[in-house]
């Protein structure tokens, strides 16, 4: 009984090893080395194509939006970045053109303003065009437009009428530097229909015209443009782009025309500008006053086309308004004439008086008369041509 228990045992043992065997959950070995993907959990809830992960959610809050053909992985579009160029050129494109018909409304705003008289009037025998383009410039003592303190104040006096100070033919040749010459104004000439005189007496005779007559008549040069400043706009100019910073080689000092500088280099505002181109207190008078006068329109003419002007509207504005106000010029005369006047003028002009044959006691006093050497050097304005050096005249002055 008891091998039998034993046997019994032992084979309910050896049937319950085998009822109670499972294989092993390790896979069996690939080969080649290579193990099998484990197989799919079917209760494993799987994410579809397209949609965010948890990740994503974590980070953006949101889900992402599809994706849209065309679209780069940005989520932008060629399409909209040009759209927003476009934009943007269109207002630099408006901009552009409400400037330019800004900038083309104020000059004919401020062509509209000058002051105009007939200059330039017809008469018989009057010269023919010359080559070139020749401005009249004439700076007269006048004193209408200044009040009494003004007056005191510039040290101009109180004498009625309005005389030439300075009479200067801007020449601008086809070719080569522009010219300021100087024209004296005790010049002894032929004065239509007065005689001869000082060339100067023809503006009290006639005003503007029988001026221009006259010197187009001695001269033979025909005059294309007439400007004229008086004592009220000269000081107004200099003032309005800041000053000029000039250097005199020499003191000067004139109470007549309220003038006290020193000598060397110095910022010169309207009223000191004003004595200085006016001032006759040198020995040769006239001749060395003419010479500070080309030097000092000069010397204005390119601040007033400088940048620290130009690109200033509190500069360039006050400047043109003065400049308006100031300025008489013919009925056919423009702004457009007046600007391409300033820049011929900024850059180094040849400069000169009007050469003569020596002074010349006449009934007018002792006078500047006409020679040769006036007559070829306007026979060279005439032409267009290229004046010799031997001709030009440009001693003496007081600026450097």
């Amino acid at each position: 009984p008891a091998a039998a228990a034993g046997g019994a045992g032992a084979g309910v043992a050896a049937g319950a090893g085998a009822a109670g065997y499972a294989p092993t959950q390790r896979p069996e070995p690939m080969p080649g080395g290579r193990e099998p993907r484990p197989a799919a959990d079917p209760h494993r809830r799987t994410r579809p194509a397209g949609s965010p992960s948890p990740r994503e959610r974590d980070s953006r809050g949101a889900p992402p939006r599809p994706p849209v053909p065309g679209r780069d992985q940005r989520g932008g579009t060629g399409r909209p970045r040009k759209r927003r160029r476009f934009r943007i050129g269109r207002i630099l494109l408006a901009v552009l053109l409400l400037f330019i018909v800004a900038s083309v409304g104020l000059v004919f705003y401020y062509d509209s303003k000058l002051n105009r008289i007939d200059a330039l009037t017809a008469y018989s025998g009057r010269p023919a065009d010359t080559p070139g383009t020749n401005w009249l410039i004439v700076g007269t003592d006048s004193r209408a437009d200044l009040s009494a303190a003004q007056r005191r104040t510039l040290s101009t006096g109180d004498s009625d009428g309005a005389r030439t100070d300075t009479i200067m033919l801007v020449h601008k040749p086809p070719s080569g530097r522009p010219m300021i010459i100087s024209i004296p104004r005790d010049l002894y000439v032929p004065i239509p229909g007065q005689g001869s005189h000082k060339v100067n007496s023809a503006f009290t005779f006639g005003g503007p015209q029988l001026l221009v007559q006259t010197i187009e008549q001695f001269s033979k040069v025909r005059i294309d443009h007439y400007g004229e400043i008086g004592f009220g706009g000269f000081d107004t100019l200099v003032d309005s782009v800041g000053g000029i910073d000039m250097c005199l080689n020499q003191a000067l000092v004139d109470p007549k025309a309220g003038l006290r500088l020193k000598a060397g280099c110095q910022h010169l505002d309207g009223r000191q500008a004003l004595g200085l181109v006016r001032t006759r207190a040198f020995p040769n008078a006239d001749l060395v006053r003419v010479v500070n006068q080309r030097k000092f329109l000069s010397a204005l003419m390119s601040k007033a086309t400088s940048p620290s002007v130009i690109a200033n509207p509190f500069r360039l504005f006050p400047f043109v308004n003065g400049a308006v106000d100031s300025l008489t010029v013919d009925t056919d005369d423009h702004i457009w004439n007046l600007i391409g006047l300033a820049f011929a003028l900024r850059d180094d002009p040849i400069t000169t008086t009007t050469p003569t044959a020596g002074s010349e006691y006449t009934d007018d006093g002792d006078s500047l008369v006409v020679g040769d050497n006036t007559t070829q050097f306007f026979e060279h304005i005439r032409t267009g041509t290229k004046v010799p050096d031997s001709l030009l005249q440009n001693t003496g002055g007081v600026l450097n």
